[in-house]
């Protein structure tokens, strides 16, 4: 990324130093703030991959872990689409104030600084409400079905926000990841972040 254009993305006007600098740093903040998300989740799925594995179903536990990946990737591709990226005008009522004070606000900041390390990913506090119910709620089934569907979901996650921030600080010289950041950064375009706009 050209060093005219990184203002532009990021609104960082740097006194001191290069963008590279800057980048650098808020590299080391984002990847920071992955480690502790990481530990957990991952820690999670691999116990519960393992405790499938050693089941009396192990082959079953494999194929619900695997469908982790496409359920979350649906389930993360909804939510960014239709709640990050939504717009929830303010109106009467709990419901209607709540959408638009918690859930407007939740993208933009990642929007209008795009390389800031404390909006790149999520934190383990993110999902750990809606994991602290699901989690014993699937143990309800046998832990090769729904514990193993949702270690393969969280293990899922963390992959996407790893390369998520790949996206934003990685370099790579192969031709599909090249692709992948270059669209990503055309995502937090002017043009496609324009409809996120706050509204007055």
């Amino acid at each position: 990324m050209s060093a005219a254009l990184a203002p532009a993305l990021t609104g960082h006007r740097p006194i001191e130093g290069s963008f590279e600098a800057y980048k650098r740093e808020q590299s080391r903040i984002a990847r920071r703030r992955l480690y502790p998300l990481t530990a957990f989740y991952a820690t999670y799925s691999l116990i519960v991959a393992l405790l499938g594995l050693l089941s009396s179903h192990p082959w079953i536990g494999m194929v619900f872990y695997l469908a982790g990946i496409p359920v979350w990737s649906l389930v993360e591709y909804l939510f960014h689409r239709y709640v990050l990226h939504g717009r929830f005008p303010p109106g009467q009522g709990f419901v209607r104030r709540f959408l638009h004070e918690r859930l407007d606000p939740l993208h933009w900041e990642h929007h209008e600084r795009p390389f800031d390390g404390w909006h790149i990913s999520g934190e383990l506090k993110d999902i750990l409400p809606l994991f602290t119910v699901a989690a014993p709620l699937s143990f309800l089934f046998p832990v090769y079905t729904l514990p193993a569907l949702l270690a393969g979901v969280v293990q899922s996650y963390v992959g996407e926000e790893w390369l998520h921030y790949f996206l934003h600080f990685g370099k790579s010289r192969i031709p599909l990841f090249r692709y992948l950041k270059r669209y990503h950064l055309y995502h937090h375009s002017p043009r496609v972040s324009a409809p996120m706009q706050k509204s007055p």
